[in-house]
Parts: structure tokens; sequence; C-alpha cells
């Protein structure tokens, strides 16, 4: 009788470990946080003049910010919307405005974005993904020529495009590898004294590569 019953506590625990695995194991569906950090590359677009080569009009730098989503997980694909908050450390190396380059001093600002994301699951623990959707940026422009300057701020407005592949490494936890284009294509200027030019149309090219860990609930 004893054994019968070992043998019957231990076929009932090999039939219920899967289903206890399966619970526990990455779902790929809820609410999520995300820390993220990356390379940062913001330059003219193929529009603009840059002397057949000869001018830097790009500026490079370390991304870093938050982001925040919500996923869907309808069996082999999974979709979701998606915000971020980021900043740059990238800006220009010229320090003082010259009568032969008008904006003599450029930083990256605040970037905030959202939009939406699809993909499939390549196995239970790998989501590979598209994303894209609308970007607003700042650029801090110190703006002039030898005689006179002005500190503005330019606002563009474009949209993004993306993807990657997303890792659960915990029954919570995830890691993430990304590549994203943003194109701004609208833009305005807000004053220092508090007056807002017109909009007005801009090319504007963004490359990223980010990697971010998260938590989802």
């Amino acid at each position: 009788m004893r054994k019968i019953m070992v043998a019957t506590l231990l076929a009932s625990g090999i039939a219920t470990a899967p289903a206890m695995a399966q619970e526990t194991g990455p779902t790929f569906t809820g609410p999520r946080v995300e820390a993220i950090l990356g390379y940062d590359h913001i330059g003219a677009g193929s529009s603009i003049d840059n002397n057949n080569g000869r001018d830097d009009q790009s500026i490079d730098g370390l991304l870093y910010g938050v982001g925040a989503g919500y996923d869907v997980n309808l069996g082999s694909a999974v979709v979701g919307v998606e915000g971020e908050f980021t900043d740059s450390t990238a800006k220009s190396d010229r320090r003082d405005p010259t009568d032969t380059f008008g904006f003599g001093r450029v930083s990256q600002g605040r970037d905030l974005y959202v939009g939406a994301r699809a993909g499939f699951l390549a196995n239970p623990q790998t989501l590979l993904y598209v994303k894209g959707g609308y970007t607003n940026t700042k650029l801090n422009v110190l703006a002039g020529d030898t005689n006179q300057s002005t500190d503005t701020a330019f606002k563009l407005d474009g949209w993004r495009i993306g993807g990657g592949a997303e890792r659960a490494i915990g029954e919570h936890s995830f890691a993430k590898l990304e590549y994203r284009y943003s194109k701004y294509d609208d833009g305005h200027i807000d004053f220092r004294n508090g007056a807002t030019s017109s909009r007005f149309d801009v090319d504007t090219d963004r490359h990223q590569v980010v990697a971010s860990v998260g938590y989802r609930f």
C-alpha cells in the first residue's frame, strides 16, 4: 500500500509540474515598466545641403530614460501600446557662433514617444517585434552670428519606427535590444521670453540603438 501511495504522489507531481511551470513562466502580457540606455545619433536629413559632405551636421551621445507599456498575448502573437520619456547627452562641439555657422551650439533635449508594437513569440521566452508611433523632441540651439545670439528651444514633431527582441529573464523581469529610426518633419521655436514661432518644415533624422531592462506586473 505504501508503494502504491508513493507512486501515485510521484505521478501526480509529474503531471502538475508542467502546468505549474507554465503558470509561473513568462506571459508577455499586462503592464510593464523599463529603464532605457543606448546610443543616440541625430542629424540633418537628405534634403539638407551639407556642402558635399564637408559640413558635419550631426550630433551623437548617450540616450537614457524610462518607458512603460501594456501588452496582450494572443497566443503566438503579442500586441501592445507603449510610451517613453528620454533625454540625451548628444551635443555639438562648437562653443561659439560664427558668421558662417548660424547654429553655433546644439544639444539634444528631452524626447516624448507614444506608439504601438506587434510581434510573435520565437520561443516561450523570446518575443520579436516591430513598433511605430509619434515622437516629439527638443533641440536646444544657440542661434546667431558674431553680432548677436539667441538661445532657443526647437520643438520637433515626427514619427518613429523600429524593431527588436525582448527576452524574459525571470518570472516578471525582461531585457530588450532595439533599433529605432525617427523622422522629424515639422517644428516650431519656443523663445526664452515665452514667445512661440509659427510652425515650419524641417528634415531631421534620428537613429538609436538601445537596451532596456524592465519589470512586468
